[in-house]
């Protein structure tokens, strides 16, 4: 339920997957699930802004999401409509009036590494210090807890492949909001526009990515208010940098009991350390 009353939300869904055929090292032929990719043009007030690479999943909270993390809307109550048709691949959005800096806005637009096609415009860069976030302290347990819950999730992944998957999640294992997409960038978008849909607070919860935490990642949890991250893949210079500047406790490489703490040492408490592996077993572990 939105917190707009006013606003005219589609809920433009399309399918996930699609099934073609292809041939096993043995020259057998079975089938196998595609992840669905298709553009979405998107327009704020008839202008053209950006076009987003994406599965389709919740495609208006994707669209609202990057806007916010743009810069380019500040007030939900701003907001009067969101139209998705997948049938002209655009995003019409209309609000009660265009920021007065949309030119300087979108004159500062950097390319990223996200999967796809990821933006960071240039005064989100700027606005960074003026982030301030809660250095709250994590359990080892948590984390633990944490990615057994998150086991049960990622279905367009273990159906398909070639997807990434974001979550917003409490310190006590539940999430509050799971998305898969093409790329790492547009999940994150769809959670921060699902959360402010719904008036769900994400300060003094945990951002959590299949992928890895680049700059622009790190950037768009920061201006959720979120300032723990954890990743089953790894990080970048960058990203670590920026991390390291806002306070943030960055935890990557994380799967079963192992994971690797980046920065934020002094905000995770070790309370469920696992049994140290035998010199030979790291030995051997290392040459896999």
């Amino acid at each position: 339920m939105s917190r707009n009353p006013n606003l005219v939300l589609t809920q433009a869904r399309a399918p996930l997957t699609r099934l073609t055929e292809v041939m096993d090292e043995q020259g057998e032929w079975r089938e196998q699930a595609l992840a669905c990719e298709r553009p979405l043009t998107l327009y704020l007030n008839k202008r053209e802004i950006v076009t987003l690479m994406t599965l389709g999943e919740d495609p208006e909270a994707l669209v609202l999401g990057y806007l916010r993390n743009q810069g380019l809307i500040d007030k939900l109550d701003d907001l009067l409509a969101i139209q998705v048709d997948w049938e002209v691949e655009a995003a019409a959005i209309v609000t009660s009036h265009t920021p007065a800096d949309i030119e300087e806005i979108l004159s500062k637009r950097t390319v990223t590494t996200g999967c796809g096609q990821g933006t960071v415009f240039g005064n989100q860069m700027e606005k960074l210090r003026q982030i301030s976030l809660d250095a709250w302290t994590l359990k080892q347990s948590q984390i633990y807890q944490l990615l057994h819950t998150l086991n049960q999730h990622n279905e367009t992944y273990k159906n398909a492949g070639a997807v990434h998957g974001c979550a917003i999640c409490t310190p006590d294992g539940r999430v509050l909001s799971f998305c898969e997409d093409i790329g790492r960038h547009n999940a994150v978008d769809t959670l921060a526009g699902r959360l402010w849909l719904e008036g769900i607070p994400s300060e003094g919860n945990i951002f959590y990515t299949t992928g890895r935490l680049t700059s622009e990642m790190v950037i768009k949890a920061a201006q959720m208010g979120i300032s723990v991250l954890l990743s089953r893949s790894g990080a970048t210079e960058m990203g670590l940098q920026i991390a390291e500047q806002l306070g943030m406790l960055m935890l990557a490489r994380a799967k079963g009991k192992h994971f690797l703490v980046y920065c934020g040492q002094n905000r995770l408490l070790l309370d469920d350390k696992p049994a140290p592996l035998l010199k030979s077993s790291k030995r051997r572990e290392s040459n896999e």
